[in-house]
């Protein structure tokens, strides 16, 4: 006897979103998180050639150096941990946005900045606003896109990275240079994502598992058939009693609401039995290759400036290592729907570690630019992965916290590693300085092997 089919009254909201191919909608939500994510990028990226002018034009200290360096992590540590919290309560697309404002501003004004106090303070609140962007863009790209492309669509947006990256390469190379206050033209760039903010505002989705979790369920109705539009399909496939259900429904359930959560309980919930074995080596994944990253790229002019190589020169081994982050991410973006998240990202730090140790010993141009791309390459692609995986390990009450939570965690990472670089490189030169974070590298490697696999899977909702 057949098997009767199944009905519309059987599909949820969230395995509609699941089952739809890629549409317009979602390469629009993807192209304009990944701007945002890109303008980050851009951000991060200059700092490291306004170090190098800095040193020249106000004759900074190595020690103030590895302070400018440093507040921006010490400022994103805090905003990735309040704008996860904050994600979780009001919105992922709120939180995207008022960020993008943060830290645009801030930024922009940085370019008139008098001295090192008030650059500092300026580089804490750009560092609140872009810390608390990048989980919440990952959370919201996540929580939209189908199940079976999920993890390359947020390789792919973590991509965007390696463009904004690009870009402030460009602009190091370009018109850093061009005179003494290159620098400050550099960054008043950064007032475009506060432009941007209010386009973000008004043109991207909110979640609709965020949407649906709050009991808005109208307006998560009106998301998905958005979508489903976008895909051809003309009628939802949820009935009218269902896209009504009152905002109560988890009560009924015998679930608290996301809403009654306090900011308290939802980090005590990242410890929960069920969740405390994903949450402690996410967090050790995290810290390591913040560590590692931000030690080796922040630095990478002042380095080979360091190492005897000319600023022009160093500026443009740069802009070449930069230009491998690209491959990195396409190999990540397919072998991570291929192989797997915990594989993909085990095999990409594995490579990292093993690039940073040989990095640390070239000695020639060849080697210096050779192994600078692997490295490049490899953590690069590392990072995609680590971004597709992290929202996945967390149900939807609590995805944004715990990927909010893991960047915290990663950016003391960040803020350890410029303060360690000066150290390390008077103690032992690049050899001791690249191997200790290919030691980072290592131990994040098998961090990632205790992460649970998700390839293919819906995302948990509860």
């Amino acid at each position: 006897m057949p098997t009767e089919p199944i009905t519309e009254h059987a599909i949820t909201r969230t395995e509609r979103l699941d089952r739809l191919p890629f549409t317009k909608a979602h390469r629009k939500l993807l192209v304009g998180s990944g701007l945002g994510w890109a303008l980050d990028a851009m951000d991060v990226g200059l700092l490291s050639y306004v170090l190098v002018a800095l040193a020249a034009s106000w004759e900074i200290t190595p020690t103030e150096q590895s302070w400018l360096a440093t507040i921006s992590a010490l400022g994103m540590a805090i905003g990735a941990s309040l704008g996860g919290l904050l994600a979780d309560k009001v919105g992922r697309r709120q939180v995207f946005a008022v960020t993008l404002l943060i830290f645009g501003i801030a930024t922009g004004l940085s370019a008139l900045a008098w001295g090192v106090g008030v650059l500092l303070v300026l580089r804490f609140i750009v560092g609140l606003g872009l810390g608390a962007e990048l989980p919440v863009a990952s959370t919201l790209v996540s929580e939209m896109a189908p199940s079976r492309i999920r993890g390359r669509i947020v390789v792919i947006l973590e991509a965007f990275w390696a463009v904004g990256w690009l870009a402030s390469a460009l602009i190091g190379a370009f018109i850093v240079p061009t005179s003494e206050n290159g620098w400050r033209w550099a960054l008043a760039i950064g007032l475009i994502p506060a432009i941007y903010a209010a386009i973000v505002r008004f043109g991207l989705p909110e979640s609709v598992r965020f949407l649906e979790a709050k009991g808005r369920h109208i307006e998560a109705e009106s998301v998905v058939r958005d979508f489903e539009a976008s895909a051809g399909i003309e009628q939802g496939g949820i009935t009218e009693p269902a896209a009504a259900a009152p905002a109560s429904a988890e009560r009924t359930t015998g679930t608290a609401e996301p809403a009654t959560l306090g900011a308290r309980q939802r980090l005590a919930a990242l410890f929960s039995t069920r969740l405390r074995g994903r949450t402690i080596p996410l967090w050790v994944v995290w810290f390591c290759v913040n560590f590692s990253y931000y030690g080796a790229f922040i630095w990478l002019p002042t380095i080979l400036f360091n190492s005897g190589y000319p600023l022009v020169r160093s500026v443009e081994f740069t802009l070449i290592i930069t230009l491998a982050q690209l491959p990195g991410y396409a190999v990540a973006a397919w072998l991570i729907e291929k192989w797997g998240r915990r594989a993909t990202l085990s095999v990409f730090l594995a490579g990292s570690a093993v690039s940073a140790m040989l990095f640390g010993t070239a000695a020639t141009d060849t080697t210096v630019l050779l192994f600078g791309c692997l490295l490049s390459f490899f953590n690069l692609g590392a990072w995609g992965a680590l971004y597709a995986i992290t929202p996945e390990l967390f149900p939807t009450r609590l995805r944004a916290t715990g990927a909010g939570w893991a960047a915290a965690v990663g950016r003391i990472g960040a803020i350890l590693a410029p303060l360690s670089v000066p150290v390390l490189s008077a103690a032992g030169g690049n050899g001791l300085l690249f191997g200790a974070f290919g030691v980072f590298f290592l131990i994040a490697t098998v961090g990632a092997l205790f992460l649970a696999e998700k390839r293919g899977q819906a995302l948990e909702e509860e």
